[in-house]
């Protein structure tokens, strides 16, 4: 949040600045959809196979920590460059919303709108593919007292009982 609200601040100030000075705005061009869409789509096929190697009760062979770590990294990486994305073409859209009547050519605003929408669904796959790549924790008998899931480190055991610390 902290990430996209500063982005946002960052773009409204360049493009109070380069309209100040006659420039460009600086928005990326309607192209960067597509590129942005590819590693969308990269991003969630590596996460389903992650989530389809997690899922299976019938595991055939181990998944490959590297291919699981390197989602994980890929899925960070989406997240927070469509933050960066959406804070700064927010901005820009916020800049460009006050003069939207008196612009004949809306086409900057509009682009700025989808690369910033753009940007939030590279945050939801993302994140969604983070999840993805969550081990769920395991239910076992690690107190021998028959009860399944009491004695699971760091987990909370039962009513007003504490999670178990091994001194």
């Amino acid at each position: 949040m902290l990430i996209g609200l500063v982005l946002t601040v960052a773009g409204w100030s360049a493009t109070v600045v380069t309209t100040r000075y006659s420039m460009a705005t600086p928005v990326l061009p309607a192209t960067a959809l597509a590129t942005m869409a590819v590693i969308v789509v990269i991003t969630l096929i590596l996460g389903i196979r992650v989530l389809r190697w997690r899922n299976s009760t019938k595991r055939k062979k181990a998944l490959d920590p590297i291919l699981a770590a390197r989602t994980l990294v890929l899925a960070q990486a989406c997240a927070y460059a469509g933050t960066v994305l959406l804070g700064w073409h927010a901005g820009i859209f916020l800049d460009q919303l006050r003069i939207w009547n008196l612009r004949s050519d809306q086409g900057i605003t509009w682009v700025a709108i989808a690369v910033a929408g753009g940007g939030l669904v590279m945050i939801v796959v993302g994140l969604l593919v983070e999840r993805f790549c969550r081990i769920p924790p395991e239910d076992t008998d690690a107190t021998g007292d028959g009860k399944p899931g009491h004695g699971v480190r760091g987990e909370a055991a039962g009513e007003g009982e504490y999670a178990y610390r091994g001194d």
